[in-house]
């Protein structure tokens, strides 16, 4: 549901090589589809969806010469701005596999105060917001009401299989666990940016849930990803408090 697998667009992959290492692995894993969802209008990275497009498609066909069992689909990771209605309906940006689904950045330190007031206008136009990695964002991780606040107001959440893992840090995976607790968090993500230092970990972070006795979460997690592909409505929670901690004081690193 969110990868960086297109090679030389941001700080996914260097080359084809190190696409086909992500891609390899992910088989492996048993995946059987995942969306390239590379940076766009991020201050450091801006991949077009034209650019996008045309890496998926060389991707596909080099899976079906070579005979690799996966499906990659199109996507971005779109970073939080004001003009996010004008550059969707421009055709700028791409949906989650086709899907009415986008995959919503935040900035790693704050939620922006004019952020409801872009999920309500995506919602309008029937594009439903899933919030990348709430996990690693300082403001809510300090206040877990402000990611409750936007889901309120038509906004799902997606839980980065690194951060359950671990691969974070021991503050990140804690809130992480306490999140999916409090029925924030309704579908998984590897967030892959290479096979080094930003590994899969897809197996290893519901390895983390399977021995917190959440299996039924499991289920529903990869149903909801099954359900984005199909641009169906996801399964919905009702929240529960958080457990209240000073997780940010414990070492979490974004």
């Amino acid at each position: 549901m969110h990868t960086h697998i297109l090679h030389g667009v941001d700080d996914g992959p260097d080359n084809l090589e190190g696409s086909m290492k992500i891609i390899h692995s992910a088989v492996n894993e048993g995946i059987t589809e995942m969306i390239a969802t590379p940076h766009t209008y991020n201050p450091h990275f801006h991949v077009t969806a034209q650019e996008t497009s045309s890496q998926v498609h060389i991707l596909r066909e080099l899976l079906k010469q070579e005979g690799i069992p996966i499906t990659i689909h199109t996507g971005q990771e779109v970073r939080l701005h004001d003009t996010i209605i004008e550059n969707y309906k421009a055709g700028e940006i791409l949906t989650l596999a086709e899907s009415n689904y986008l995959l919503l950045e935040l900035p790693s330190q704050t939620v922006p105060s004019y952020t409801v007031k872009v999920i309500e206008q995506l919602t309008e136009i029937g594009i439903i917001p899933i919030i990348a990695h709430p996990e690693r964002n300082k403001a809510i991780a300090e206040k877990p009401e402000r990611l409750q606040r936007l889901i309120r107001h038509g906004a799902y959440a997606q839980i980065t299989a690194g951060s359950l893992s671990g691969h974070f840090g021991k503050g990140v995976q804690d809130l992480s666990l306490r999140l999916i607790e409090a029925n924030c968090i309704h579908t998984y993500g590897s967030d892959v940016h290479n096979m080094e230092t930003r590994p899969l970990e897809y197996e290893k972070g519901l390895g983390v849930l399977e021995k917190k006795k959440q299996l039924e979460m499991i289920d529903i997690l990869l149903e909801n990803n099954e359900r984005i592909i199909a641009n169906k409505p996801l399964t919905q929670f009702e929240f529960v408090e958080v457990r209240k901690k000073s997780w940010w004081k414990i070492g979490m690193k974004a």
